[in-house]
């Protein structure tokens, strides 16, 4: 087992050793903030960061298992469990998040790159993604859903479910390029933009019109899209 403890850690928190790459499990003490790390922390086993403690990684971060952490998970690359990924606080990740199981962050989920689950999706506040979200089960969102690309789920979807302030039109929108569904929209209001993540990279604004870029042999010529 790698265990973490204050003394492992210099004034501004970074853990001793660059990353941490081992078949053994990762704990840590209570009570020690966020741990940070300037390359990856893998593990063929389990991270689990107790009461008050959370993990920001420079590179990625992998677990063979479940990820959990008192407070958030942050990494610069990519966040990828076997099992399950649960943080008290928010999870954000440069790349992508996914998990065998499901995902479950006590304020929201935030991705470059795509958000998949093997189960259900649930955050606190609102999940973003630069590309799509993916879910086994359901997804539950305190605030709204954003993503640039397709959005699917199985059984229920729910977003503006939060209790700590009085829910406006904005924390009910589930945008997305595209939904895929057998499922039910049970709270929120969608709005497919029928624009996919990889669409939306070759499209830039002029003038308040869109463009999307179109590559030909010799040069780039634009083809204009209306704004709507």
């Amino acid at each position: 087992m790698v265990h973490i403890t204050k003394k492992d850690l210099d004034k501004d928190n970074y853990y001793k050793n660059s990353g941490i790459n081992t078949t053994e499990e990762i704990t840590c003490d209570e009570n020690l903030g966020y741990i940070k790390f300037k390359k990856s922390v893998i593990t063929t086993k389990s991270i689990i960061l107790g009461l008050s403690c959370g993990i920001e990684a420079g590179w990625g971060i992998e677990a063979g298992r479940e990820i959990e952490a008192g407070w958030g998970i942050e990494a610069g690359c990519g966040i990828e469990a076997g099992w399950g990924i649960e943080a008290g606080c928010g999870i954000k990740a440069g790349y992508g998040i996914k998990a065998g199981c499901g995902i479950k962050a006590g304020y929201g989920i935030k991705a470059g790159r795509e958000i998949e689950a093997g189960c259900g999706i649930e955050a606190g506040c609102g999940i973003k993604a630069g590309r799509g979200i993916k879910a086994g089960y359901g997804i539950k969102a305190g605030l709204s859903i954003n993503c640039k690309g397709i959005l699917k789920f199985s059984y229920q979807l729910f977003v503006g479910t939060c209790t700590w302030k009085e829910t406006t039109d904005e924390d009910l929108i589930i945008e997305c390029g595209k939904l895929e569904t057998d499922g039910k929209i049970v709270l929120g209001n969608l709005k497919e933009t029928g624009i996919l993540s990889e669409e939306v990279e070759r499209i830039k604004i002029i003038d308040g019109l869109k463009y999307r870029l179109i590559e030909d042999d010799k040069n780039v010529v634009s083809d204009g899209v209306k704004n709507e």
